[in-house]
């Protein structure tokens, strides 16, 4: 297997996520988001870091995109701060903010690198978070004022845009278990936060091809194949609820196949947040989907979990051996098995892997991180997309998650993805040697 395998238009490159990496988080304007807020609690993030320097991106940029050159990386993907450009949510714009991105995005385009921009990574402005956040509808007019003021600043040199990083995330992990910001838990925040951030995506998509009708626009989506821990009828109807949740909420109805309802009574509930005429606004044609995958689940029946009644059986109780920092079996065909569930879907447009990456203990020992963990990790999986596509399926590229070591959100700082090492304390940065091998791939 060669990069040639993929063919000479398959785009190749890396992914962040402005929190996880910007710092300078009350600098030159910027105002609070929901994880400003969130890390400042004790007990919320493991040894209670925060991402208020991170990896200092805000003022190493340059430093940064010129180590993507040095490692012939050719697409960056990266997201807009909305604190940082609107630090009211709405109104008044922060000059320093837009500086920022039009600098990181015109040095990217120096160095031969193509932006692609995620406007919904998480870091929602605390002050709307205040007025209800994704479980007030008012979300959708707040969310196209900031796309618009992104759209009209950047879009002149910006041709690839997603609308929202894995929606089931925000919402689940921060409406509904109350495990990242905003913190809220309980159906009556999920459900609400589910419609709106759904409705959010044919909301934003439309506005972005009226505003830039040569734009590519898609939307990132997560995804774990699952399995039943064994074949009791018990598991698999678990199996089915997790699964409804977890992989299928968000893109059926994108894709004008409405809510999973009959998997999962409690999402019978969505009934109450629709408008008239909000069925029809929730599909979208969007140009491409960005799917995100990691591993995969099995799945068992558990009293534990109100309404999906199920969870997720951990890897080492079920003898796996071979699992990343975050506990994540390590398991290459379910890259495979993904994108085809995805590519079966009626109407897929084409499909890039948006984030697909890997946490492994690493150790610096004369100035090189000897990962090889790491390296077995992504070839194994960049296998699993040339074999999807010699199966037929239409994926156009693989971004991997995640370009440096950075704010892992409720796990702080302890797992390392990144391609390059940064030590916390003084910034230094080494090229790891799953970015030596990956910057001899795309050579």
């Amino acid at each position: 297997m060669n990069r040639l395998d993929f063919g000479d238009d398959f785009v190749w490159g890396v992914a962040t996520a402005a929190y996880q990496i910007e710092g300078a988080s009350d600098i030159d304007g910027k105002g609070k988001s929901i994880w400003d807020e969130f890390t400042k609690k004790k007990g919320k993030i493991r040894n209670d870091h925060h991402a208020d320097i991170a990896c200092n991106f805000y003022y190493r940029y340059k430093e940064d995109i010129q180590l993507m050159k040095s490692m012939h990386i050719k697409n960056y993907r990266f997201s807009i701060s909305w604190p940082r450009v609107l630090p009211n949510g709405i109104g008044a714009i922060n000059e320093a903010g837009i500086a920022f991105y039009n600098n990181v995005i015109n040095e990217c385009l120096e160095q031969g690198i193509t932006p692609w921009i995620t406007l919904y990574h998480w870091d929602l402005p605390q002050v709307l978070e205040n007025a209800g956040g994704w479980t007030n509808r008012a979300i959708l007019d707040w969310f196209e004022e900031f796309a618009s003021v992104c759209i009209n600043n950047f879009g002149d040199r910006v041709k690839h845009w997603m609308v929202l990083n894995e929606p089931v995330a925000f919402t689940g992990a921060g409406y509904f278990f109350g495990k990242h910001a905003p913190g809220k838990w309980g159906l009556r925040y999920f459900l609400p936060a589910v419609h709106h951030a759904t409705l959010s995506m044919g909301r934003i998509g439309r506005l972005i091809k009226e505003l830039l009708p040569e734009a590519k626009v898609g939307s990132t989506f997560s995804h774990s194949p699952m399995e039943p821990i064994s074949l009791k009828r018990r598991h698999i109807n678990a199996l089915r609820r997790a699964d409804a949740i977890m992989n299928r909420l968000f893109i059926e109805p994108i894709l004008g196949l409405g809510y999973p309802t009959e998997a999962v009574k409690a999402l019978e509930g969505l009934k109450k947040y629709m408008l008239p005429g909000d069925e029809e606004a929730l599909a979208f044609d969007f140009d491409f989907i960005g799917v995100q995958t990691y591993t995969r689940e099995f799945i068992q029946f558990s009293l534990l979990m109100p309404y999906v009644w199920a969870n997720i059986v951990e890897p080492k109780r079920r003898g796996v051996k071979k699992t990343t920092t975050m506990d994540w079996e390590v398991h290459p065909p379910s890259m495979h098995a993904t994108l085809k569930r995805f590519h079966n879907y009626t109407n897929m447009p084409p499909i890039y892997i948006t984030e697909n990456g890997a946490a492994f203990e690493d150790h610096v020992a004369d100035d090189r991180v000897n990962d090889e963990e790491r390296v077995r990790y992504l070839e194994a999986h960049i296998e699993q997309v040339l074999r999807a596509k010699k199966d037929g399926m239409d994926i156009r590229g693989y971004f991997v998650w995640t370009l440096m070591d950075n704010f892992e959100w409720a796990e702080g700082y302890n797992p390392r993805f990144g391609l390059i090492h940064v030590d916390f304390d003084t910034q230094e940065r080494i090229i790891k040697d799953s970015g030596r091998w990956y910057g001899e791939w795309l050579s």
